[in-house]
């Protein structure tokens, strides 16, 4: 497969912001084809804020949902929908900080505690600009050739790291090929991060 076919097509935040404004309007004119659309677009960044913090899968997963509410009632209050990313991103932040405080309820919060809660609170832009640095890199993943996506995704996600041969046998290739198509696949990754501006 042509690499430089697959660059050129690489959506720019002018076509992403282009199809949020043509969801959100579907969904508020009651399409639920594109309710589901756009969080099927926006589920892993959503998600990515709580696991970051260290919630457990249940708890992420109903501050996703706390999320996905906040979204639908305000979804005709947003005024510039090319910044729904960064809304997500806030509003999923402060989630996580108010589901922390509901957590102790009255139980007084201990010197750590507190700390992490204030960290919460102050943490917004540092975690915005995270976030989406690792939803760029997820993004630019699923734009490499499937082979290139395959490897990355073994050689980097996987807990523990899967050996070479291991991995030279899930792709069918000889053990001493994976470190030069490694390589190539992070000089193709970092070009597909560069056009995403990053």
């Amino acid at each position: 497969m042509d690499d430089n076919a697959r660059e050129i097509v690489l959506p720019t935040t002018r076509d992403t912001a282009a199809e949020d404004e043509r969801l959100v309007q579907e969904c508020l004119a009651g399409d639920e084809r594109a309710w589901n659309t756009l969080i099927d677009k926006y589920k892993r960044l959503i998600y990515s804020v709580p696991v970051k913090y260290g919630f457990s899968p249940d708890d992420a997963g109903d501050i996703f949902q706390n999320v996905c509410i906040d979204l639908f009632t305000n979804l005709s209050k947003l005024r510039k929908i090319e910044s729904l990313r960064s809304w997500l991103i806030t509003v999923a932040t402060h989630k996580c900080f108010h589901w922390k405080k509901q957590q102790k309820n009255d139980v007084e919060l201990d010197a750590m505690e507190q700390e992490m809660a204030e960290e919460l609170a102050a943490a917004p832009v540092v975690v915005m600009q995270e976030v989406q640095e690792e939803q760029a890199v997820r993004d630019a993943i699923d734009r490499l050739t499937p082979r290139c996506a395959e490897l990355v995704k073994l050689l980097f996600y996987e807990q523990p790291p899967v050996p070479y041969s291991e991995v030279a046998q899930k792709l069918g290739l000889a053990t001493g090929s994976i470190g030069f198509i490694r390589g190539r696949c992070l000089n193709r990754l970092q070009k597909i991060l560069g056009e995403l501006g990053f």
